[in-house]
Formats: C-alpha cells, sequence, structure tokens
C-alpha cells in the first residue's frame, strides 16, 4: 500500500520560523545496518599471504593477546567451527553478521590459575571487542579489565553484581557474551575462544614476535612461604623478539601494575603481532600455525550458521593491507577502586563514551593530532564541507515505508540540519538511500558526501529539471530502517606547550655505552618533566637481530608508567613500518605511530640507523612532549 507523506508530519513536524523542521537536541543513535556486495577476489600470488594474516594475525588479532579469527581453507574452517555444547549455546545470543557491514568479534582468552587441579574451572583472562570496518577501512579494540565490577547476566539466574571474568567462571561463554551485551549496547558477531597454551604454540611457530617492552619485569616467588605462587618472568627492557612463554608472561603481566596495563600490553601484542606477519616470508611454515590454531581455537557464528570463506578471506584482505595507525585503541576512562576490594568501578557514561570510540573511530584522528601538535598543516590538506547548520535538505520517502522520511527528517534535524519532508518519491524502489545535489554549487558535493554517510547511500548529481531550493534531496531508500550512522567523536586534543625539562643524566651512560655500539648514540637533551631513569635498568645495551641496540628507560613522577628511548642499527624493524603519519620538521623526517589522537611513537632514521621515543603503555606523555624529546636526541661528543 502506498503511503502519501505530508510535509510536516511524524516527529518532527513542528517548524521554526525559518520553515525547517525544529527538533530537540541531539541524544545517543544506533548504528545503522550496513550492506554491500561481496569482496573482490584475492589475486593468487597475494593469496599467500593474506591467508597467513586471517589465520594468525586476525586469530591473533581478533584475540589481542591470543586470537581467533578465521581460516585456513576448507577442512580448517570447519576445524575452527563451534562444535563443543557450551560453544554451540553461546551461538544462540549473537547476533547474524550482514554482508558488507562492520563485524564484531568477541574473543575469550582463558586458562586455569598456575597449580590449579583438573576440577577447577576456567577463567577468562582476556575480554576483548574486535571490530572490522571495510568501509571505513578501521580495525578498533576495546578490552575490559578482568577485575571490572559490572551485573552478570547469565541465563537461568538473578542478575547481580561481580567481576566480569565471573560471567565465564560461573556461566560459561554465554554468561560472558550476555554480561558484555549487555554492559555495553554493541551487537556481537562471532565469539573466539582460545586457550593460551594454543597462544604460546603459534607465536612459537610464526619464528616469535617483534615487542616492545616499556620496562623491567621480573617476578619469582616460587618457595616463599604464605605468598600465591605465580608463573615465573624475567624480561628486559626495549625492542625485542619474544616467543611463546615470553609472550604470554608479557600480555598476562599485572603484579606491580593493573589490569589497565595488561589491557594495553595486549592490544600493542595484536598491533605487534600485525607488524609481524606483514613482513613474514616463510610461508612453509603456515600449515603448522594452522595446525596449532584449529587444536586450540573456537568460533561461534551469528545465527549458527557456517563459517563463509569468501567473506572471511575479503576480512582477512582489508586487515592484511591496512597500516597498522588505522587500529584503533578504545579504552575505558575513569577506572577507579572500590574501597576495601581489588575491583574497579567506572560510570556508565565512560562506557558509552568507550563504546562510540569503539564503534565509530575517528579515521583522521591522527593527521588532525598531527596539525595541532606541530602547528602546522599538510600542504593537501582535505576540502572541509559546510557545516550541518549551513545546509538545507528536503527528504522523500523512496521505499514505501509509511512515516519512513519523516524518520530520516527527523534524525537529520538532530543532527542540525535544516530539513523539510516533500512526500513520496518518483517510486518505491529505491534500495539504497539517494543523496542528490545541484553541480553547480562547490558546497553542495561535500555537503552530499557527508550525509550519504549517515544513511550509508550513495551520491548523484541532481537532474535539471529535480533541482529544489534545498541544498540537497534526500530519497530513503529500504537500507534505511529508522536509524543514522553516528559520527565520530573528536578525540584532538588542544595544544599545549611541551612538558619537557633539560635531561643530563643519561649522556654519561650513553658516552660509556658509544664504545660497544656500532653506529652513532645519541643522547637526549629533554626529558618529560619529573620523569627519571629506571632504578632496574636505567640503560641496556644488547644484540637485536644481529643488530646493536641501545635501551634508555624512564619512569614518570608520581606513576608506575615507564616511556623509553630505542637506538639501534637494525633499519628494518618491523615496527617502523607503516606509521600513521609522516612529517619532516627541522630537518629530520619523522615516521609517527598514533594510538587514536595519542602520538605513541616517534622515529626517525639517520647516520645509518633506527631511532624511536616510545610513549607509556597509556600513552601519559601528550604529543608535543614526545615530539620535543625526540627533535632533542643529539650525538654524544667528547
Amino acid at each position: 500500500m502506498k503511503t502519501t507523506l505530508k510535509r510536516g508530519t511524524g516527529r518532527g513536524s513542528s517548524n521554526g520560523s525559518n520553515g525547517h523542521t525544529t527538533v530537540p537536541p541531539l541524544s545517543p543513535l544506533t548504528p545503522i545496518a550496513r550492506y554491500g556486495g561481496p569482496p573482490r577476489r584475492t589475486w593468487p600470488r597475494r593469496i599467500g599471504k593474506a591467508l597467513l594474516w586471517l589465520v594468525v594475525v586476525l586469530l591473533m588479532l581478533a584475540g589481542a593477546l591470543v586470537g581467533g579469527f578465521w581460516l585456513w581453507i576448507n577442512e580448517s574452517v570447519s576445524a575452527v567451527r563451534a562444535h563443543t555444547k557450551e560453544a554451540i549455546e553461546a551461538e544462540k545470543v549473537l547476533d547474524v553478521p550482514l554482508p558488507g557491514q562492520p563485524t564484531v568479534a568477541m574473543v575469550l582468552g582463558y586458562d586455569k590459575r598456575y597449580g590449579e587441579g583438573k576440577g577447577a574451572k576456567s577463567r577468562s583472562d582476556t575480554i576483548m571487542l574486535i571490530r572490522l570496518d571495510p568501509q571505513g577501512k578501521t580495525v578498533s579494540m576495546l578490552s575490559f579489565p578482568r577485575d571490572l565490577n559490572v551485573e552478570i547476566h547469565c541465563r537461568g539466574r538473578t542478575t547481580y553484581t561481580a567481576r566480569i571474568n565471573e560471567a565465564f567462571s560461573v556461566c560459561g561463554q554465554r554468561g560472558s557474551l550476555e554480561t558484555v551485551k549487555a554492559l555495553t549496547g554493541i551487537k556481537i558477531n562471532y565469539l573466539i575462544t582460545v586457550n593460551f597454551r594454543g597462544f604460546q604454540q603459534i607465536v612459537n611457530k610464526l619464528g616469535g614476535v617483534y615487542m616492545d617492552v616499556d620496562q623491567r619485569y621480573f617476578n619469582n616467588n616460587a618457595g616463599l612461604y604464605g605468598l600465591a605462587r605465580f608463573a615465573k618472568i624475567n624480561l628486559h627492557p626495549g625492542y625485542q623478539k619474544l616467543y611463546g612463554p615470553t609472550a604470554l608472561d608479557f600480555v598476562r603481566y599485572r603484579h606491580t601494575d593493573s589490569d589497565l596495563y595488561r589491557n594495553a600490553r595486549q592490544q600493542e601484542f595484536v598491533k605487534a603481532m600485525k607488524q609481524q606477519v606483514s613482513s613474514f616470508s616463510n610461508i612453509t611454515k603456515i600449515p603448522s600455525i594452522v595446525s596449532s590454531i584449529t587444536e586450540n581455537v573456537e568460533v561461534g557464528v551469528g545465527g549458527g550458521k557456517a563459517l563463509d570463506k569468501r567473506t572471511l578471506l575479503g576480512y582477512a584482505k582489508l586487515a592484511y593491507e591496512l597500516p597498522t595507525g588505522s587500529f584503533q585503541q578504545a579504552r575505558l576512562q575513569g577506572l577507579s577502586d572500590i574501597a576495601g576490594t581489588y575491583e574497579l568501578q567506572v560510570s556508565d557514561e565512560a562506557v558509552q563514551t568507550a563504546v562510540d570510540d569503539f564503534m565509530k573511530p575517528d579515521t583522521e584522528a591522527a593527521e588532525k593530532a598531527t596539525q595541532v601538535a606541530t602547528r602546522k598543516k599538510t600542504k593537501k590538506e582535505k576540502p572541509v564541507g559546510p557545516s550541518p547548520a549551513d545546509v538545507t535538505i528536503r527528504v522523500l520517502n523512496g521505499n514505501g515505508t509509511a512515516g519512513s522520511a519523516d524518520d530520516a527528517a527527523y534524525l537529520l534535524g538532530r543532527r542540525g540540519y535544516g530539513v523539510s519532508v516533500g512526500g513520496n518519491a518518483d517510486r518505491f524502489d529505491y534500495f539504497e538511500t539517494v543523496v542528490s545535489y545541484d553541480a553547480a554549487n562547490p558546497d553542495a558535493k561535500l555537503a552530499a558526501e557527508a550525509v550519504a554517510k549517515l544513511f550509508d547511500g550513495k551520491t548523484e548529481e541532481a537532474a535539471p529539471d529535480s533541482t529544489t531550493p534545498e541544498m540537497l534531496l534526500v530519497t530513503v531508500g529500504q537500507t534505511f530502517h529508522g536509524t543514522l550512522a553516528p559520527a565520530p567523536r573528536d578525540t584532538t586534543p588542544k595544544y599545549s606547550p611541551p612538558d619537557v625539562e633539560p635531561e643530563a643524566e643519561a649522556r654519561p651512560l650513553v658516552r660509556r655505552a658509544q664504545p660497544k655500539s656500532d653506529f652513532p648514540l645519541l643522547a637526549p637533551t629533554v626529558k618529560e618533566q619529573g620523569s627519571s631513569l629506571g632504578s632496574d635498568e636505567p640503560i641496556r645495551v644488547y644484540e637485536l637481530n644481529d643488530h646493536t641496540a641501545v635501551r634508555l628507560t624512564y619512569r614518570s613522577a608520581g606513576l608506575n608508567e615507564y616511556w623509553g628511548i630505542q637506538q639501534t642499527s637494525w633499519m628494518d624493524a618491523p615496527m617502523l613500518d607503516e606509521p600513521s603519519v609522516r612529517r619532516r620538521i627541522a630537518g629530520r623526517s619523522y615516521r609517527l605511530f598514533f594510538s587514536g589522537p595519542r602520538l605513541h611513537v616517534v622515529a626517525f632514521e639517520e647516520n645509518g640507523a633506527a631511532y624511536w621515543v616510545v610513549n607509556s603503555l597509556l600513552d601519559s606523555l601528550s604529543n608535543e612532549t614526545m615530539l620535543a624529546i625526540a627533535k632533542g636526541l643529539k650525538p654524544v661528543r667528547g
């Protein structure tokens, strides 16, 4: 039945003096479902590395420290398919993945505590969400501290409050899924469960993973009476290759810090794994790696469907080709201890902010943050379209659903656009929403592109006889289901002067290390205000892939956080690939690696060597401070 939609009817029916629909203030909106065609075929010559990325990194990526995305090919796909009773039960609460839409996977990394018997229940040490967006070309990650106090949702039980990892130990995989979905409101399409034995096997068969270790990690309380026995850990600071046991030690460690740092280490390991696999060349190792995955990984799919190899290969290709700088790390902010316990709490507002950052990462965050920190804009700056307040839109119903145009107009009005409803379109079989614009108006095309993203629609130039007094004409299609895609939150930090002070204590250490080095060492002339060289191992000279490496380790004032300066004659370190931004500042060409809007690594090359400054795990040093330290690295003379 065709329904004529009258101008000014529906949710946004009250009009202001300018004749445009007026609406109440904006409130949070849910994301629109996205549709699209099948992924393009991968060229045969690239299939080897794409598959490797799929089975290792997306398997590791989709699990931070341990991972589990998908596939080898045919038999391997079936082997990781959910087959245990618990996993099949958990599939019932997964959401069906839609073609072309961003997909979300929840990864559970689990193990028993050291020394516990066979009858002890496993605990989820890792709870992470991974989102792949084929349209926005981003991968985002969101971790949950296992000691976070939340409402536990478990089928057949009354909801109660406890640590989030209790959902797994008491209610299994389904309990963890229901708890995270209730906490975040995010639809989850895949569930990957992996045990830590599999993690160690995969890392070993890959030949190890190069990882930046921020500080000296040591723990060995074996034999100390009255103390709980934890696994040993003995790691030195610096960029180095970690194998299975040491890699697991690093990502699980929390004896002298908290789950916040452990979550950060896990996410850093994801990026390190991506860098490692991108440079991987030994394709003969793939079968043994896949064997370890199929033995230790189980993947549940929304709707209980079989894993689609073609779709998953498309995701693998996307992630393999994606620069490391496009990996976004969303974090829960404002976590605090609950008095008298070892549990953490966080506000509902903080959870929503983290969810927004996870679901709609700002793809231009690194570029914008660089412009602020350097106070310089790029020569080829992207054109900026008009603000919503300067854009007028007429909305038509092109799908035949009663009230569809009214709903779209209402939501656009809440985004700040001047909107009116124009009734029905020429037909009701529009699949995508179409945003038409007058090509003679230079701002109209940019405005149309911005609006089309909200609908996941397309733009087209308006025919001469279909122009309207409004800047844009929106014809709502069948893919519109009453919501608009969320806009990314602008997280660009404001400029602040570098928080640095003169540095002199490192110079004599660097001078004494110079004879042991096969390249010119640099010493910092400034450091973060109040920080000091670490007491355990302030400077370390060691061998890195048959090259000399030197690491200076600093501890921030009043914080259990460490930042460092790395130097090496190894010019091909995997972590130096794929920077977020490149900039030439004061005669040096810098590679800038961001985590969202926060600068995590500043690297450069000179004198036949590579030098870089590494922020703390939580990126506590400001972008301006990081740049100042890097610019202040000078040769040691005399």
